[in-house]
């Protein structure tokens, strides 16, 4: 007999960043999950209970590797029959945070780089890459220029850019647009503590001719890791911030530093869902995270809220079988 709930955390454990694609009547979930190695996948028919499918990235097993360590925040996006990559790495030549991408003819790979070197360098550390390709057939990148290499008034700050993506899926148009930095008091808890700043893990909606550019704020093993968002009319921006931000966030015992997310759809269509990570245990924090999914979505005013997070038995998500 099927479940008729579930219970957050999900059996995806040991990774971070869990981005999940929904293709073919099938979820398929890509986290930070192989160290240094690469990415590995995860497969699901009711966006509940995860099968693992190994992994789907191997530095080793591409010719054209141009990272050798910190292989982080893979998202997938599929388009006209392919499923590209984008990827964060650490660049061999100049020792620094860039964005790959990697492409495969099915959902779990494998991925092959397409180029022996970074997607683009524009000299500083960038990670968290996410994808829109909107009404009008444009593509765009959204990216978080990297606290690592990225000083503001004296203090380390990630800060998310926009760019147009070429139709090709494998080159940027123009110049990067500063779209987001930290300045909301909730995201700067983790600065009085650790003198950087972080607005990153952007994931852009669209809804109703109005973007949605949701992140991540404050230190990610941290507690007071955190989801809010900012709305504009155009994908490159103005962005303002919602007043009542964060929309997930700690606040029980049980659960820290929730973030770091992507959204999809329950198997009939009908119920939005975010997946993000916590913290694996709660007290201690750190890299060490596992996944979680909850119900989300638009009211009346246009603005988002999230049911979460949850701890207790939750209805399965809409058309699970």
């Amino acid at each position: 007999m099927a479940n008729h709930t579930y219970k957050n955390p999900l059996n995806i454990q040991n990774i971070g960043d869990p981005f999940v694609l929904k293709s073919g009547g099938k979820y398929y979930c890509y986290p930070t999950s192989g160290r240094d190695r690469g990415f590995k996948g995860w497969s699901s028919d009711n966006l509940v209970d995860w099968t693992d499918e190994g992994f789907i990235y191997e530095r080793e097993l591409n010719e054209k590797s141009w990272g050798f360590r910190q292989f982080w925040a893979p998202e997938v996006v599929e388009y006209e029959g392919k499923f590209y990559m984008y990827y964060t790495a650490r660049w061999k030549e100049k020792d620094s945070l860039r964005i790959g991408v990697a492409i495969a003819d099915k959902p779990l790979g494998p991925f092959i780089d397409v180029y022996d070197r970074p997607m683009f360098d524009f000299g500083y550390a960038a990670i968290d890459a996410n994808i829109l390709i909107d009404d009008d057939g444009k593509k765009y990148m959204y990216y978080s220029r990297d606290c690592s290499e990225n000083i503001v008034d004296g203090v380390h700050t990630s800060e998310i850019y926009g760019i147009e993506l070429g139709d090709d899926m494998i080159t940027v148009k123009g110049e990067p647009v500063l779209l987001s930095r930290p300045e909301q008091e909730w995201e700067l808890q983790s600065g009085r503590e650790r003198n950087r700043l972080w607005n990153e893990g952007a994931t852009m909606l669209k809804r109703n001719g109005v973007y949605y550019l949701m992140f991540s704020a404050n230190f990610y093993g941290g507690r007071h890791y955190s989801v809010g968002y900012s709305t504009s009319h155009k994908p490159l921006g103005p962005f303002k911030k919602y007043e009542n931000n964060p929309v997930l966030k700690s606040y029980r015992e049980e659960i820290s530093g929730p973030g770091h997310h992507s959204v999809t759809t329950s198997p009939d269509g009908t119920e939005m869902f975010m997946i993000y990570h916590i913290h694996t245990d709660a007290a201690s924090g750190g890299g060490n995270r596992q996944v979680c999914i909850d119900r989300m979505g638009f009211r009346e005013d246009g603005s988002i809220y999230v049911t979460g997070p949850t701890w207790e038995p939750q209805p399965m998500p809409s058309g699970s079988k």
